[in-house]
């Protein structure tokens, strides 16, 4: 009977991060804070993950001089802090695209239609501190766009949201996201947000928003057509 083969001391062992990280580098992609990796991990990987970064946030607990052991409080907070990132704030860089059911545009809708307000929640991948805001989606189909059911909106927002971003890169992501799926003649995505790096540290001002916008297709060319949807968007409700 052949002995099962000797795996390799734990001190010695690849982490999983690392795997992770070659599998990408070799595919020649890349793995920026805001973008999904979803594609380059494997069945178990996200589990070792979680006791990799479980480990590393213990470190930086201990670097703090924060006691996790006779700390009642702490003594779990580096696993909640890793499983809060993993499959919470930070999820949608680790898993797939939720599914969406596209459907025909059989009665040639070409109206106006606004999607909003959607709540969003990220994190900024400057210091990490929570975004929290408000999302518009405007659309003006033609007769081949594809039409998606209204909680998909949600769904791949949050998606979009569940990573460390900054705000305009991530209403980019998300205006490209609807542009290749729906194929509308234009798309408008709005979105205001308070960023906690603002109201926790630095200037730490609890009043400042950030609102800023993306315009494609028929929305960036027609001026009457950008009005008529901030009027009905109208922020300050």
């Amino acid at each position: 009977m052949s002995e099962a083969p000797q795996q390799p001391p734990a001190a010695t062992r690849q982490p999983v991060s690392a795997k992770i990280r070659t599998r990408i580098v070799e595919a020649s992609q890349r793995y920026h804070a805001n973008d999904n990796i979803a594609a380059f991990l494997e069945p178990g990987d996200l589990e070792a993950l979680l006791d990799e970064v479980e480990g590393k946030m213990k470190g930086v607990l201990e670097s703090l001089v924060i006691d996790t052991v006779g700390d009642h409080n702490t003594q779990q907070t580096a696993r909640r802090v890793a499983k809060m990132y993993l499959t919470e704030v930070f999820r949608g860089r680790y898993v797939s695209a939720p599914p969406v059911t596209e459907f025909p545009n059989a009665e040639h809708l070409s109206e106006l239609m606004i999607v909003g307000p959607i709540t969003v929640r990220s994190a900024c991948s400057h210091h990490f501190c929570p975004i929290m805001g408000r999302l518009w989606i405007g659309l003006m189909p033609n007769e081949h766009s594809n039409l998606i059911g209204l909680s998909k909106y949600s769904r791949l927002a949050e998606w979009i949201m569940g990573r460390p971003q900054i705000q305009e890169e991530a209403i980019s992501q998300m205006a490209d996201l609807l542009m290749n799926k729906m194929s509308p003649d234009g798309l408008a995505v709005v979105m205001e947000a308070d960023h906690f790096c603002m109201h926790w540290r630095g200037v730490k001002d609890c009043e400042a928003k950030m609102i800023n916008s993306v315009m494609r297709g028929s929305f960036l060319k027609n001026a009457s057509l950008r009005r008529e949807f901030f009027s009905l968007i109208n922020l300050k409700n």
